[in-house]
């Protein structure tokens, strides 16, 4: 290992955070390249000071990530549940100075960091659980048929395989649930791949901290060295280099079209090819009938208000659009959302160049001719935002492509519908979602029956009278979608199934009956 040095280290309580690449088990800092995290709520930098992944570390990783591989890939699944499990005891184990640093980073509650962390380690500790079971490799055998005719049959095989070595990119908006040891790394991990992530910059420091967990972790259980590696970065090389490199067999991303695409094309550009399983972007309609308007405005105006507000609209299932009837009821509606959005109060946003975003795409909206701005509350402190509530019609929404954009942040479009056949003609139009939701009264249910026919091809979930924020970590939870709602939508991002992401079948041919085909 080259370039190994010890840093001045900044301390939270006992915990050191160096700013270095961790390769392997060992650290690094070779390049020039620093740079800051910053914090939103103080509106300053961090003091820890973080060195970007040079050319020759990234190889370093990639390198010793496939040599890591030739073993991983063959442990017995018990050992890899129990390294797993020693993860998420690591990450516990870090305690208090974990979540200080989480919240400093990202300027998101205790509570939210609490309970992300939770949700992180429940995600390690299913994934666990599901390699101690006898079924998640879905291995199918078709016995000899040597007396068939016309023709014989041979002995079939069919099992599953791990790809290789996975690059997880950290997402900005969960620096816990989707990052270092998130749901891509603990499902490529579960599958015998070994992994490289490509830490986020908004929370380097939180990412040093789950990545030691990490490979304390592998040292404990006698996993390979280069089984897992954290490297740095401040802009997006590090990332490029590591999609382009030849070792790298597969890629995880949580984050925006725009970067998810750059990475798929990239990965696509290469001389082998590789999957890209990218989460982007989702504005996750809402339908609300007539009926719902009558009989419950004040229910769905407060649990909407609290769905999108939630963590300042910073999650990818927050509910961008609001398809609403055209009826006596609807000013009131209008009234009792915003009167509720009112109340809740404001919260930062992960980074000012977030906010920036956010502010720009907010003012393409409201600036078309057609929307008509409802209500938007304001902050004097940088950084923090309240609300933006606005209105269209559904004409005008078939005809202007750019209201189906996603903001990023706390902004619901609502767009009023006149009838049913309205309605499903603006959802044939709309691109991939990872969600969309059906609000109505029960007699209802046969005339929105069209409505949810035309759902099922645009989302990867439908949420049945409810708000589509809150994805639960489960076997039968779906967290992807058409494109652009993800890159590929037979795959999920949440939940033990999305451990199928990193493997791939491979099929034994008139092999001997006791030969072992897990060796």
């Amino acid at each position: 290992m080259f370039g190994l040095r010890t840093f001045a280290n900044s301390e939270i309580g006992m915990v050191k955070i160096s700013g270095e690449n961790c390769i392997g088990n060992q650290r690094s800092a070779m390049g020039n390249v620093q740079f800051r995290t910053f914090n939103p709520v103080s509106n300053k930098e961090n003091d820890w000071i973080f060195c970007e992944a040079t050319v020759e570390e990234i190889n370093e990783a990639a390198v010793l990530s496939s040599q890591a591989f030739k073993f991983y890939r063959n442990t017995p699944p018990a050992e890899r549940a129990n390294f797993l499990d020693t993860i998420a005891d690591e990450m516990e184990a870090l305690g208090n100075d974990l979540l200080i640093v989480f919240c400093t980073e990202s300027g998101l509650s205790e509570s939210r960091a609490r309970a992300e962390r939770a949700r992180t380690i429940f995600q390690l500790r299913s994934f666990a659980g599901l390699l101690r079971g006898n079924d998640w490799k879905r291995t199918s055998i078709d016995v000899a048929e040597p007396n068939r005719t016309p023709s014989p049959k041979t002995r079939l095989t069919k099992t599953l395989i791990p790809l290789g070595p996975v690059v997880v990119f950290g997402a900005s908006n969960f620096p816990f649930a989707y990052s270092t040891a998130g749901g891509d790394t603990a499902s490529a991990l579960a599958a015998g791949c070994t992994v490289i992530v490509k830490s986020h910059p908004m929370h380097a420091g939180t990412g040093e901290l789950v990545g030691s967990a990490i490979i304390k972790a592998a040292i404990k259980t006698g996993m390979p060295n280069g089984v897992f590696s954290n490297l740095n970065s401040k802009g997006i090389e590090v990332g490029v280099h590591l999609v382009k490199h030849p070792m790298i067999k597969a890629v995880g991303f949580t984050g925006s079209i725009q970067g998810g695409r750059a990475l798929f094309d990239l990965a696509n550009q290469r001389a082998e090819p590789i999957p890209v399983f990218a989460e982007m972007g989702s504005v996750n309609p809402v339908v609300i009938s007539p009926l719902s308007l009558i009989r419950k405005a004040e229910f769905w105006a407060g649990r909407y208000a609290d769905s999108m507000t939630q963590s300042a609209g910073q999650f990818c299932t927050n509910p961008g659009i609001i398809f609403v009837p055209e009826s006596s009821e609807l000013d009131l509606f209008s009234q009792l959302l915003t009167e509720k959005l009112e109340v809740i109060e404001n919260q930062s946003m992960l980074h000012p160049s977030i906010f920036a975003t956010y502010s720009k795409k907010k003012e393409e909206v409201l600036t078309e001719k057609s929307v008509e701005l409802i209500s938007e509350k304001r902050s004097e402190k940088e950084n923090y935002m309240g609300h933006v509530l606005a209105r269209t019609s559904g004409a005008q929404f078939l005809e202007n492509t750019n209201l189906h954009k996603e903001v990023f942040g706390v902004f619901s479009l609502m767009v009023t519908y006149k009838d049913e056949v309205e309605l499903t003609k603006i959802i044939e139009q709309m691109e991939g979602q990872l969600t969309g939701t059906i609000i109505v009264e029960p007699e209802e249910m046969p005339t929105f029956n069209s409505v949810i026919e035309v759902l099922k091809y645009r989302v990867g979930r439908i949420i049945f009278n409810g708000v589509p924020t809150g994805v639960e970590v489960c076997p039968s939870m779906h967290h992807g979608g058409p494109y652009p709602a993800s890159t590929d939508a037979r795959f999920t991002a949440v939940g033990t199934d999305a451990i199928y992401r990193w493997l791939r079948p491979i099929s034994f041919q008139n092999f001997p009956d006791d030969f072992d085909i897990e060796s």
